[in-house]
């Protein structure tokens, strides 16, 4: 079984957010790090862009394809992770630590109710 981290909510589409106050922090979940496989390259949106929920914000590149990576909430972007654009295999071994890829500031907090639980999203993926 994957290990899904419990204080966070999940999109079908394989995002992760970590909400604090009035940011949230997303990256990308382990299942959708092994689907990818080594992944080479990261493209982040830039700092103080505005997002829509579902929109892609972010890229990212691995041996086997590229892939969109869409934000789960509506909002600003605050930060994103110089880390994970210098080093993109911390996306691979650090996919809910260090591989996080923005955190963006939720103008529709309510958003967050429509995203998966860890429950759902295991079901999701199987087990």
């Amino acid at each position: 079984m994957s290990n899904i981290p419990s204080d966070l909510k999940y999109t079908k589409s394989h995002e992760w957010v970590r909400v604090s106050g009035d940011t949230a922090t997303v990256g990308i979940t382990d299942h959708a790090q092994q689907e990818l496989t080594d992944i080479v390259f990261v493209e982040l949106p830039e700092t103080g862009k505005q997002f829509k929920s579902g929109e892609a914000a972010a890229v990212v590149e691995s041996v086997k394809t590229a892939s969109d990576i869409y934000s789960p909430v509506s909002g600003q972007i605050l930060e994103t992770n110089k880390a994970v654009v210098d080093n993109p295999a911390l996306a691979n071994t650090e996919s809910y630590t260090g591989g996080w890829f923005f955190k963006i500031k939720l103008s529709n907090p309510t958003e967050l109710n429509s995203l998966l639980s860890p429950e759902d999203y295991q079901a999701q993926i199987g087990s």
